[in-house]
């Protein structure tokens, strides 16, 4: 776990706590601000989760090395549709 992950956990607690001292008192105020917290935690942590998916490309090169000695055709199938879809981005269709 990383330190954005770690972060986003600790926004997402204390807007909990906003959100239920909000809801508790009545004040509107504080109940949206624990929610807008919730929400920006919630982003810090797939973010970090998102980070260190990045950091580690080894297993996700290793299913699709996998995949493609498994299924050839389907890769090659998959392959030239990306990059026709490549190619029309390019050339703005």
């Amino acid at each position: 776990m990383n330190s954005t992950s770690t972060k986003g956990e600790g926004q997402d607690l204390g807007g909990n706590v906003k959100e239920a001292v909000g809801t508790a008192t009545g004040d509107q105020s504080l109940r949206g601000e624990g929610i807008v917290d919730q929400l920006a935690g919630n982003a810090k942590q797939i973010a970090g989760a998102a980070r260190e998916a990045i950091a580690d490309p080894a297993p996700v090169v290793a299913k699709a090395k996998g995949f493609a000695q498994a299924r050839p055709y389907a890769t090659a199938a998959l392959v030239g549709v990306v990059g026709l879809a490549l190619l029309n981005t390019l050339r703005g269709k």
